[in-house]
């Protein structure tokens, strides 16, 4: 009985010892990925690094990680632009990879597969809009002021009207749908088109009310998938295959 007794307290301090080792490796992993991360991206803070499952050392000696969740607060996107706003900022990107498989120095790792959610205020959206005067028709100008939460997923758009240079008292409301377009595209679409107190053609009225925001160049080129309005801006969630984490 007494060797069998120490046999199991030797057990449970080895296994004890085996957690702590575990535990100070995968913290250790995952402050080296949050370096490398951050030098890859070019990103002004840090990101948060989580490797999930236990143990960690025997993914490790298999070289595939199960999963590991990377957020990344305030991350300037590419547009796509070469004039005027060339980013947009992210408020937050959080993404799970699935089976990171990584080499033999750890130097570069792709992930089989990514899921995840960004979200952009509307402040920031509006960047794109026809914040300026444009004219629509004779002697009548319009442009966005506000983006807003419109209730089951839609976007509130609110545009200033101009006639003959007096300015109509209030905003004109439309509601618009927001989409995700070939991947890196977040488009508002009008509804309606909203009654301006005069006949305009279709096309010209939508160049204020539709808009668009191409989003390029996300972390190991995962790509948007969908979108909604949201109470402080649009929800979008990402997805990806054989992202690239490093290297």
């Amino acid at each position: 009985m007494r060797a069998l007794r120490i046999i199991l307290i030797v057990t449970v301090i080895l296994g004890g010892l085996f957690v702590i080792a575990d535990r100070v490796a995968v913290g250790f992993a995952e402050d080296k990925a949050a370096d490398r991360i951050k030098s890859t991206e070019g990103l002004a803070g840090t990101p948060d690094v989580s490797i999930e499952g236990f143990p960690f050392l025997t993914q490790v000696v298999g070289g595939e990680l199960d999963d590991v969740k990377i957020g990344i607060k305030d991350y300037e996107a590419s547009t796509g632009g070469t004039s005027g706003t060339s980013t947009v900022r992210i408020d937050g990107l959080n993404a799970e990879m699935h089976g990171v498989v990584f080499n033999g120095d750890y130097t570069s790792a792709t992930a089989d597969s990514a899921t995840g959610s960004a979200s952009i205020g509307y402040a920031e959206l509006l960047k794109t809009a026809k914040s300026q005067a444009t004219q629509v028709g004779p002697k009548v100008t319009a442009r966005v002021v506000g983006l807003s939460d419109g209730g089951d997923g839609k976007i509130k758009v609110a545009i200033e009207v101009s006639v003959g240079g007096t300015k109509v008292p209030q905003p004109v409301s439309v509601f618009g749908s927001v989409t995700v377009v070939g991947g890196n595209t977040v488009k508002v679409h009008a509804d309606s088109l909203p009654k301006l107190g005069v006949d305009l053609a279709e096309n010209r009225v939508r160049a204020i009310t539709d808009f668009e925001q191409k989003i390029d160049k996300l972390p190991g080129g995962i790509q948007l998938d969908t979108v909604q309005a949201a109470a402080n801006g649009v929800d979008i969630s990402v997805k990806g295959s054989n992202v690239k984490l490093v290297g």
